[in-house]
């Protein structure tokens, strides 16, 4: 790369340079990393200030937000999974508010039961470093890589679905108004939250629903879900081309060209799938800009900024139109 590429480069890019690149031989099982922007957020956009409230339903901890006009005018539940920033982060409140703004009852529940991902925002890099200076970061990457490993061990199906589950269940009793007008619960999920909407939007027996193989004696069980209507997801992790098959609901897939984190291997063998299995769908790809994009939050660069306005409207448009 030229210097001058290298003076200009926005720091956001440099996700691009991060995680393991699939392997091309073929389609990879998943995308087992997370990065920066799954962990970390961007600056908050000046001014905007969350309007919805902490609360518990199912003796969950969830933040709830809804349209100004609410209960007098009817509105459709939405559940918003996030990335590992969890619910206390002001850009993902904000996220939440902006379905709301739209007529959605949104439902934004802390899958990680109190503990959301280490922090990892990047230390700045000074335009000149010695060897040592590198050496002290390279340590200090790989210690962050090893508490997002860690992190991610205690948050696994097993663990993540049972919450979810929980919520699902308080929503269509307390806000059972909301889940009616809208014929079921409606879903978004962004990086780690998007794999569990595509799991609580499949059919599948109780042990696929936990992360595990069905035993012979549950290939003939009935299955359960789907528990969503319809859902939305954004720059999945983690995420295998058999979840994506699974999928019973209509489902819309923002994803990131060439993404180390969801690899065009894996979206493409799952779209595939829907394909084969006739379900409705849309995939929009986004060149030239960084995992995690999506998620609502301030960037320098205004291409980047423009693709999250038109991701955004993707993912509400698909809701509206189910």
């Amino acid at each position: 790369m030229a210097d001058e590429a290298v003076a200009t480069r926005a720091p956001e890019n440099d996700a691009f340079d991060q995680g393991n690149v699939a392997d091309s031989s073929g389609p990879p099982e998943h995308s087992g990393a997370m990065g920066e922007h799954c962990v970390s957020d961007r600056p908050t956009p000046t001014g905007e200030v969350p309007t919805g409230e902490t609360t518990k339903l199912g003796d969950v901890d969830v933040y709830i937000t809804k349209p100004a006009d609410y209960p007098h005018a009817p509105s459709k539940l939405l559940l918003l999974l996030t990335s590992g920033t969890g619910i206390k982060s002001t850009n993902n409140q904000l996220q939440a508010d902006k379905f709301a703004a739209e007529g959605f009852l949104v439902i934004m529940p802390d899958q990680f039961d109190g503990d959301a991902a280490p922090n990892s925002v990047p230390e700045p890099v000074s335009p000149v470093q010695s060897f040592l200076e590198v050496f002290k970061m390279g340590i200090v990457d790989t210690a962050k890589s090893f508490m997002i490993d860690m992190w991610l061990a205690r948050h696994t199906p097993e663990k993540v679905l049972p919450i979810l589950h929980r919520v699902i269940a308080s929503a269509k009793e307390e806000f059972a108004d909301a889940v009616a007008n809208g014929g079921g619960i409606y879903a978004v999920g962004y990086c780690f939250g998007a794999k569990y909407v595509l799991l609580l939007g499949s059919e599948n027996p109780d042990s696929v629903l936990w992360g595990e193989e069905p035993t012979d004696e549950e290939q003939g069980m009935v299955k359960k879900g789907p528990f969503i209507k319809a859902g939305a997801v954004a720059h999945g992790t983690q995420i295998t081309p058999d979840e994506i098959a699974a999928v019973k609901v209509p489902i819309s897939l923002v994803c990131v060209d060439n993404d180390p984190l969801f690899p065009n291997e894996i979206r493409e063998a799952g779209v595939e799938a829907l394909e084969k299995n006739k379900v409705e769908h849309e995939v929009k790809v986004f060149p030239e800009v960084p995992h995690g994009f999506a998620v609502l939050g301030d960037y320098a660069d205004p291409k980047i900024k423009e693709a999250q306005r038109h991701a955004f409207g993707q993912m509400l448009g698909w809701l509206q139109a189910h």
